[in-house]
């Protein structure tokens, strides 16, 4: 019997594509680390997270870059937030406990998530066609973070620019999510 060598690849094998003023790509190497902060010692937790990445956590629905824009924080509830981060390996989960002094509880989540990454001048028209949110930056701005459904699947849509937004969804309806975003670009391309 050979050995069998098994390889981790990206849930939708890195994909890439250009469509007339909108840019699809998946968002490669991205680790997701939850952080609950445990009840009675918030302000502990808080203090830790802010010392491990120069930056405070944001308020419920924004999201912050730490100081050296290696790490987004985003705040999903009033004890849940996410550290969002390049990171390729299975250790994503020890390396946030680490450097937060295990301040707060930590679970890695980044193999639930499969992320896209949309942007251009007609990524939000194409995104205003199955995201029931209102993108306009005036409402949803830069580093707005908001939990959401998009053709029946539940998301994480973060605005990272103004013609640039992060989104996630479950990695094992990872090919649904895609036809989902690309079936509304070529609408409104």
């Amino acid at each position: 019997m050979p050995d069998m060598i098994l390889k981790a690849r990206p849930a939708l094998d890195g994909y890439s594509e250009s469509f007339d003023g909108v840019e699809l790509h998946e968002a490669v190497g991205l680790a997701i680390v939850s952080m609950a902060l445990p009840l009675g010692n918030e302000d502990a937790a808080k203090k830790a997270i802010k010392a491990a990445y120069a930056a405070d956590l944001p308020a419920v629905g924004k999201s912050v870059l730490s100081k050296d824009k290696m790490v987004r924080l985003a705040m999903l509830g009033q004890d849940q937030a996410f550290a969002i981060f390049k990171h390729d390996g299975p250790d994503a989960r020890s390396l946030v406990a680490g450097k937060i002094r295990d301040a707060a509880y930590t679970t890695d989540q980044t193999d639930v998530w499969v992320g896209l990454v949309i942007s251009g001048p007609r990524a939000r028209a194409a995104l205003e066609r199955i995201c029931p949110l209102d993108l306009d930056p005036g409402i949803f701005a830069t580093n707005d973070v908001a939990r959401t459904n998009m053709e029946h699947l539940g998301t994480l849509i973060v605005r990272v620019c103004e013609d640039t937004f992060l989104m996630m969804s479950a990695s094992s309806s990872a090919g649904s999510f895609l036809h989902a975003v690309e079936t509304s670009i070529r609408n409104v391309s």
